[in-house]
């Protein structure tokens, strides 16, 4: 299994993602650089977290024009697994690889803590090591994660399953306490949630790590 994480001008998060990826699950894992046209011969792509293109215009909004995610949203036609983590989730909606947008908090601050998530589903390629239902802590990092849809919007996640992962406290005022959701093929994940930043016990939690360990196949 071969990964590619994609590092856009004010990415902070890839090379916790290489750290994991390469030093805990021993895995080839290359950095792509925002303006590269092909994605080479990796097997899985990381969108990870961070500030791109300092969020001037519309948090992730720019970088979904980079040229990268072109090649990026060809792969996940393809069928190929994309994960987009904080930043990476912003960029995947405003790139119409998800639906739904992200906005400012409830609270209008940014908040960084460990936040207790359950699993709504253990069958996706990204979470077959967790059981459903199990509750999780994964911290999370943001100013921009109130995730919102319409009504008729969330009605067709619900309906399609699409919710992988929701809050039990709601720290950000989420529409219906999501976390994250896949697209209606599956192959596709965004989460506010940092799993890289609880994947060794040090860390104060392993939970991230099953996630890591789901997409490798172990």
């Amino acid at each position: 299994m071969k990964f590619g994480v994609v590092q856009f001008p004010g990415s902070n998060c890839d090379q916790d993602c290489l750290y994991v990826l390469r030093k805990v699950l021993k895995r080839d894992a290359r950095l792509l650089w925002h303006a590269a046209g092909d994605l080479g011969d990796v097997d899985c792509v990381i969108l990870p977290g961070g500030f791109s293109y300092g969020d001037y215009l519309r948090t992730g909004a720019m970088a979904a024009h980079s040229p990268v995610m072109r090649a990026v949203s060809t792969f996940a036609d393809r069928g190929g697994p994309v994960l987009g983590i904080c930043n990476g989730f912003q960029i995947l909606c405003e790139a119409g690889l998800l639906p739904g947008t992200l906005i400012r908090n409830k609270n209008l601050q940014f908040i960084c803590e460990p936040c207790a998530l359950r699993v709504e589903r253990n069958d996706t390629r990204f979470t077959s090591q967790y059981r459903p239902g199990e509750t999780v802590s994964i911290p999370i990092a943001h100013q921009d994660g109130h995730y919102y849809i319409d009504e008729a919007g969330l009605e067709r996640l619900e309906k399609n399953r699409q919710i992988v992962f929701r809050y039990t406290s709601n720290p950000n005022g989420s529409v219906a306490d999501i976390a994250g959701i896949v697209n209606e093929k599956g192959n596709i994940l965004g989460m506010m949630p940092h799993p890289e930043r609880a994947s060794e016990k040090i860390l104060g939690s392993e939970d991230g790590l099953k996630l890591w360990m789901s997409l490798n196949g172990s």
